[in-house]
């Protein structure tokens, strides 16, 4: 099973996911929570990790692709290398227990880097390629969302792929 990325209106992640859920599309949307402060008080609010994206499971019918372009807040799918951008679902499975075992979560954009593999933790066996490596920090690419996921893991965690 494959995911397309959705992409989203500024801050309307949660919407369209919520949206997305009413009309029975299955769909995933990445959030932590943070703790936010204003002038006059401190609050906890979720988050997308994954600004202006959304997952949904690839469309099987049109009438089922123009109803998730059709939900308030959605621009377009996004295109990777001229198709549909597509996210397998080992990688979704990868962010779900990314998030679960690290807390917060940082995203950035990339560019191509180094390719190393987990060997501890909760990514154990995934490669990746990485912007960058410093003493407690390692960053991990998801290629096809043009996005990175930031991980403070120890550096004997990872290795490099041979």
């Amino acid at each position: 099973m494959t995911w397309n990325v959705l992409y989203t209106k500024p801050r309307n992640e949660k919407k369209v996911r919520d949206g997305l859920l009413k009309q029975g599309i299955d769909c995933y949307c990445p959030i932590q929570k943070t703790l936010k402060q204003w002038s006059d008080r401190k609050k906890w609010i979720e988050e997308p990790i994954f600004k202006s994206y959304i997952f949904v499971k690839t469309p099987k019918t049109d009438s089922e692709k123009t109803a998730i372009l059709q939900t308030s807040g959605v621009v377009r799918f996004l295109y990777w290398l001229g198709s549909a951008a597509q996210v397998k679902e080992e990688e979704i499975k990868a962010i779900k227990s990314f998030l679960e075992n690290h807390d917060p979560v940082e995203t950035i954009a990339f560019e191509p880097g180094v390719e190393l593999k987990v060997k501890d933790g909760a990514l154990k066996g995934a490669s990746g390629i990485v912007l960058y490596q410093t003493k407690n920090k390692i960053v991990l690419n998801v290629q096809q969302l043009g996005m990175s996921l930031i991980a403070r893991l120890s550096v004997s965690d990872v290795e490099r792929n041979a």
